[in-house]
């Protein structure tokens, strides 16, 4: 029997990428959007909606996996509201439908870091993402922190792009537990969500564990 996947923010960096990885695998997938898609494979179900209609008055289909891949940045939201509206509020209550709709997993993609008690606005609106899923009981619960996440968006942002030319010279000086700080490939972390296992309890996952997985 195939795995129903459905996947939350399908059209950013990771996303679209995890798309392809979960076609890969034979799973059913359904990508979740505020806007069609294009250029993905034919066969995945492109689910269009509005968000706060949906979080009132929607459901999702039947589901094993809900993929949480939604996030903005303060700039482009415009403030640090709608970041948090996108970031932490959308992405709890989208999971929370993929769990009605009968998702026993759930992979959500946060940020190195993350920590609700921290003074950092990003970092502590990721770790209160964190402790939220957690605490929607799913049976299996799988955390991603990456660092700066190399890869071609479909939008420009220009500091993002000097930052990751300069990663890959501060990369070298980040070794033992400061590794999981290195920037990496957004390619990378689409394939260890789609390939790792989702057993009982939580997992995080960093810098090491994207490097690890068999392709």
């Amino acid at each position: 029997m195939k795995n129903i996947s459905l996947v939350i923010g399908s059209t950013g960096l990771i996303g679209k990428k995890l798309l392809f990885e979960l076609d890969k695998k034979g799973d059913e997938v359904i990508a979740v959007s505020r806007r069609p898609i294009q250029g993905i494979p034919g066969n995945i179900n492109v689910l269009v909606i509005d968000f706060n209609h949906f979080i009132v008055n929607g459901s999702f289909p039947v589901c094993d996996h809900v993929y949480i891949c939604l996030g903005t940045t303060i700039k482009k939201a415009g403030s640090q509201r709608e970041f948090k509206k996108v970031d932490l509020e959308y992405c709890v209550a989208l999971a929370k439908k993929a769990k009605e709709s009968g998702a026993t997993r759930v992979s959500l993609i946060s940020s190195v870091g993350a920590d609700s008690d921290v003074r950092n606005f990003y970092l502590r609106t990721k770790g209160q993402v964190e402790n939220a899923i957690k605490d929607l009981d799913f049976l299996g619960i799988n955390i991603f922190r990456p660092s700066l996440l190399i890869g071609q968006r479909d939008e420009s942002r220009n500091f993002e792009k000097i930052g990751e030319y300069l990663s890959l010279f501060v990369n070298n000086f980040l070794i033992g537990s400061l590794r999981r700080y290195r920037s990496i490939k957004a390619d990378n972390v689409a394939y260890s969500m789609a390939n790792a296992e989702c057993s009982d309890g939580t997992r995080y996952f960093y810098f090491d564990d994207f490097q690890n997985i068999n392709r």
